[in-house]
């Protein structure tokens, strides 16, 4: 996962992703939600925001958690349905992080094959742009989180890494042509007109979704 993740922000030799094109933190869970890998693609792990360790494997908990085998839901597309007046508000509140390992540990091993979060589940919701299910042949096999750009570009890190790791056989999702993409369609009043959408975020990258086939910018097709 290291030299994907590497190989997918700017600041580690990338390409550009559309934000602030900072270093990330990347994490993976399995089926069960168990925390498998832990990594950061900076030189060092205060080369990325520290707090962004915990958001990625909380982003991947959540994509695993809330995908099927038929079914694909990303981060991104939790948005508009947590908001007050959702279907799904409130659903951050439903499945807390697991607080035995979220401070567990020594901070020099964070990011290393002795980071404490591997081996526990890692709990947590988190409802913005980062968390992706994994799909191989078979069917779903985990989930990955990406954090430390702007949840926006943090979608696309993640849609990047996980075509390069071959876990992109996405059955299916809430758009029927980008499955699980990021869907960029809230208006001015904040309302989407899908009912799954995102805030854009201040750079450009709704730009590198559409390039990527990472996002759709409208309303879903009927």
């Amino acid at each position: 996962m290291l030299e994907a993740l590497r190989a997918s922000v700017k600041a580690s030799g990338g390409p550009a992703n559309g934000g602030f094109d900072t270093n990330e933190w990347a994490a993976v869970v399995d089926r069960t939600g168990i925390v498998c890998a832990v990594a950061f693609s900076g030189p060092t792990m205060d080369a990325q925001w520290p707090g962004s360790r915990l958001v990625a494997a909380e982003k991947a908990n959540t994509a695993n958690g809330l995908s099927v085998d038929q079914m694909a839901l990303s981060t991104g597309n939790l948005y508009a349905p947590v908001q007050a007046g959702g279907p799904l508000f409130g659903l951050e509140n439903t499945n807390p992080p697991n607080q035995a390992v979220v401070f567990a540990g020594d901070p020099s091993a964070f990011g290393t094959p002795d980071d404490p979060l591997l081996g526990a589940p890692i709990g947590g919701v988190v409802a913005f742009g980062g968390g992706l299910a994994l799909y191989d042949d078979t069917g779903i096999v985990g989930g990955l989180g990406i954090s430390g750009d702007s949840s926006c570009a943090d979608h696309n890190v993640a849609w990047r890494v996980r075509r390069a790791l071959g876990l992109d056989k996405v059955p299916a999702g809430i758009n029927p042509l980008a499955k699980d993409a990021i869907v960029y369609d809230l208006d001015p009043g904040g309302k989407s007109a899908s009912g799954w959408g995102h805030p854009k975020c201040a750079g450009t990258e709704a730009d590198v979704a559409a390039e990527l086939g990472a996002g759709v910018g409208g309303a879903l097709p009927k």
